[in-house]
């Protein structure tokens, strides 16, 4: 089960949001959880209060280095190619991630 988003990732998500919006990102669900989208494609999405990112090979290696990070395992057991997930404690980095993502996905 997903813990409940706590109002400081919450802020985080919306300023990484209004970070990629210019860029044509926009937001939406996906498996319930809040997501940030270019056309139908997911970019990234909240995970508890983590923020998971879809990201290309030797990005997803140094995204995994992130201290707290891991593979994005929302099932449990069975962790979700080119995906990170990376705590709120490192948002910092969400801003460079989320960008990473967005060129990643747009292809």
């Amino acid at each position: 089960m997903m813990e409940k988003i706590s109002e400081e990732a919450l802020a985080a998500y919306d300023d990484l949001a209004a970070e990629l919006e210019p860029a044509g990102v926009t937001r939406g669900q996906s498996f319930g959880m809040p997501c940030l989208k270019v056309g139908r494609k997911m970019v990234a999405g909240m995970f508890g209060n983590a923020m998971a990112f879809k990201l290309p090979p030797g990005v997803l290696e140094e995204a995994l280095a992130v201290p707290g990070a891991g593979p994005f395992d929302p099932a449990g057991g069975r962790p979700m190619k080119e995906w990170v997930l990376i705590p709120l404690e490192q948002s910092a980095v969400w801003a460079e991630y989320g960008a990473d993502a967005l060129e990643y996905v747009r292809g």
